[in-house]
């Protein structure tokens, strides 16, 4: 079995540890299966071991076949050394349709269990599963229930631990009221309850951390490259200075020269070389720009969850663990100014719909 560097773990409420570092799977337009199959694999071979799916994403079977795959060449050595999250979708937030739903998902992935279910969005819609949704499509949300029904899929052993995403503190408190099994996990997301420098959700955090929820940033990046993304986090003037402060050494640059006159250490033309390296030596800030979120992220002890099918940016949001933010970094970081989100999430509103307004649907916090 080859032998690959683990990142660390959390350990959540259910008793359960989750890998701090996830492999996000949503994009759009959906690529092809094999894509996404072999992007699993390499970054199983690279040490990844969390995986984020949905039954909306249509990347649930890509990522069961990776799976069965890495186990079948010995990437890993069992299925318990690996942790997969999947999503109950909006049109399957009815009490009588969350069990059916996460059996739909095991099926497609080719799996007995999940080891985190999670409620996609407090929002419920008409309908069979969609993507694209208006405001006219909004229901009436019975939490209770639904809950009730996501924590059968629990006792079931369906899902080893269940949680929620893009959950405010007020609709947490709400539903701690009536649950029996609290939410191990609060998925916030570039979408809606995000997390990242720009937006840092002290309130929430501190909340989560005080009910005992662990917090989990799906895109921390600002999920750059797809319609509802923006570069606006790894834009950020504090990021981009930390990043270049800590720079890279001549060995490292000349690592990442592509080349062949470069390569070559009897090249004589002393001029062209220098060129390169420093032409070069600008390129990794923006993969370090990356690696800074991710880093502080991890220090304010929140998971995180990036999607790329790219092998060497997976290998670079891999290389986190072994540094720290300088304490005067974390305190700039802390006092980045203005604080905003990156997003609106208009077709979740309307005067005639469950949520009226972006204060309705954030609790006020907007």
């Amino acid at each position: 079995m080859q032998t690959t560097e683990v990142e660390p773990q959390v350990a959540l409420n259910s008793g359960r540890r989750m890998p701090v570092l996830g492999m996000g799977t949503a994009t759009y337009p959906i690529p092809p299966d094999e894509t996404i199959t072999t992007a699993v694999i390499d970054a199983i071979a690279l040490g990844y071991r969390h995986f984020d799916t949905a039954s909306v994403y249509g990347s649930e079977r890509a990522v069961g076949r990776a799976i069965a795959t890495a186990l079948e060449r010995g990437l890993v050595g069992s299925r318990e050394e690996l942790f997969v999250t999947t999503k109950l979708w909006c049109t399957d937030m009815h009490a009588d349709r969350v069990v059916p739903a996460l059996q739909e998902s095991l099926r497609t992935l080719g799996l007995e269990y999940i080891d985190l279910y999670l409620i996609h969005y407090p929002v419920r819609l008409k309908g069979e599963k969609q993507i694209v949704f208006t405001s006219e499509d909004m229901m009436t949300v019975d939490m209770p229930t639904v809950w009730e029904a996501m924590e059968k899929c629990q006792s079931l052993g369906l899902a080893k631990s269940i949680g929620v995403s893009n959950f405010t503190c007020k609709k947490l408190a709400d539903l701690l009221n009536h649950a029996r099994i609290p939410p191990a996990v609060n998925q916030v997301s570039r979408h809606c309850v995000e997390v990242h420098p720009i937006w840092q959700q002290r309130k929430l955090r501190d909340f989560c951390s005080e009910k005992g929820i662990h917090v989990s940033a799906y895109s921390p990046l600002g999920a750059v490259g797809v319609f509802w993304g923006s570069d606006a986090v790894l834009e950020c003037e504090e990021v981009k200075r930390i990043a270049q402060s800590m720079g890279k050494s001549r060995a490292q640059v000349n690592k990442l020269l592509p080349l062949p006159c470069a390569e070559r250490k009897h090249c004589s033309t002393k001029s062209c070389r220098q060129l390169i390296i420093d032409l070069i030596s600008t390129i990794p800030y923006r993969l370090m720009y990356g690696q800074v979120c991710l880093r502080w992220g991890v220090e304010q002890g929140v998971s995180v969850v990036v999607k790329s099918f790219n092998k060497e940016r997976l290998k670079e949001n891999m290389e986190i663990f072994d540094w720290r933010l300088k304490e005067e970094d974390k305190e700039r970081l802390s006092l980045i100014i203005p604080q905003k989100r990156l997003i609106l999430v208009e077709p979740f509103i309307s005067p005639n719909g469950f949520y009226k307004s972006h204060a309705d649907f954030w609790d006020g916090d907007v």
